[in-house]
């Protein structure tokens, strides 16, 4: 495969020397990994016996009907293992990392989810783990830390900064740098320095290589819009990448705008973010007039995140891709409507871009196809959204 430390003036390892070698080393693994066919081979095997892969492309027709324009295509993620697109990437990299020879794996996770995907592949193959977790985080999300421990994890709830995503992954940079040389970093978005985003969007583009087949296999043709919400934005990049080329393709992210873009309440790193460097890696990023990552707010845990990928970066700034918002509550109310329409409880990360899609449907013809990735399922969000819709 094309090696691509950069896309376009994003990317690179900002990281110190010592750290850069340990990187070149996973580089260089997953490059020639990724390319061998036993590896390939096993990949497969565990996505199809272990994840459940392939998962439907499954027309809503209800909520099609009921907004009267597109036809809705759910990629459904959310049937995957333990719920949600994660798993996709934790099988990729665990392999990688026992091919590597590390016996430990450390991860970040902001919902939960990517612990959880994390914790369930470790325990399997036998690896010892240690997951960060924003200390805020692991309170709203009590459900996934509880399934962390029970897949015997250590959960560490990190205290320091905001208490969110941004600091769980600080902590992780921070275990990695002195554990380098048995430890294996999983990191779980499509962020961080290289080969990280690289790594992520190839063992996530399952996702668009799939619906590639299946909306051709169904419809006869692409889709006209692709729609996926972004926080670190692996998802959404694992959707989008199969399609780059098709340029008839729209593409669409969906970025949380919290409780509005006019007050500092929302995670828009990408529409009102600048260049900067962020853990170790040049993307769009909200940051103060000194380079410091601003706070950050969104409704969904997996969202709350200061940066985003540099590919979508890229997609950005070339224009390949449009990236727009959506609030708290306009997410909340998609949670509710796919939940009575179509009998599919969705994430609340996911539930931005269903909100953006019940936007755009009606705008559009009959004959016009929407894709939208249902990126997880709303199990570890009932609790949370129980406690805001007073139920």
């Amino acid at each position: 495969m094309k090696r691509k430390e950069y896309f376009g003036q994003f990317g690179g390892a900002f990281v110190p020397e010592p750290l850069k070698k340990v990187l070149e080393e996973v580089a260089e693994n997953f490059y020639r990994y990724i390319e061998d066919q036993d590896f390939i081979d096993e990949l497969m095997y565990y996505h199809k016996q272990f994840t459940g892969r392939p998962n439907p492309l499954y027309y809503a027709e209800k909520l099609t009907q009921k907004l009267g324009g597109a036809k809705i295509y759910l990629k459904r993620e959310d049937l995957n293992h333990t719920g949600a697109h994660k798993i996709n990437n934790t099988i990729g990299q665990v392999l990688l990392a026992k091919r590597m020879g590390k016996k430990r794996v450390i991860a970040e996770t902001g919902a939960g989810q990517h612990g959880v995907a994390t914790a369930t592949v470790c325990t399997m193959f036998g690896m010892e783990y240690v997951i960060y977790m924003g200390e805020i985080d692991t309170h709203r999300q009590a459900l996934n830390v509880f399934r962390m421990k029970l897949l015997g994890a250590t959960v560490v709830a990190v205290e320091a900064g905001r208490r969110t995503l941004k600091d769980a992954v600080d902590a992780a940079l921070g275990d990695f740098v002195e554990n380098a040389k048995n430890t294996y970093y999983l990191l779980g978005s499509a962020v961080g320095p290289h080969p990280y985003p690289l790594m992520v969007r190839e063992f996530q583009s399952i996702i668009g290589v799939e619906a590639k087949e299946q909306i051709i296999e169904q419809e006869g043709r692409l889709p006209d819009y692709l729609v996926a919400c972004v926080g670190g934005g692996s998802n959404a990049i694992g959707l989008f990448h199969p399609f780059y080329k098709e340029e008839q393709v729209n593409i669409v992210g969906v970025e949380p705008a919290g409780k509005g873009l006019d007050t500092p309440h929302h995670a828009a790193s990408i529409t009102l973010g600048k260049p900067g460097v962020i853990h170790g890696f040049k993307c769009l990023t909200l940051q103060d007039d000194n380079d410091n990552p601003l706070p950050v707010h969104s409704i969904a845990a997996g969202l709350n995140y200061p940066g985003v990928g540099p590919e979508h970066s890229f997609y950005k700034e070339s224009g390949r891709a449009e990236y727009t918002t959506v609030t708290d509550q306009e997410a909340l109310d998609a949670f509710v409507d796919l939940s009575q329409v179509e009998g599919i409880i969705p994430a609340l990360e996911s539930s931005h871009a269903i909100a953006y899609v019940m936007q755009l449907a009606p705008t559009l013809s009959k004959e016009q196809i929407i894709i939208v990735n249902l990126s997880g399922r709303g199990d570890k969000d009932i609790e949370q959204v129980k406690e805001m819709l007073k139920l």
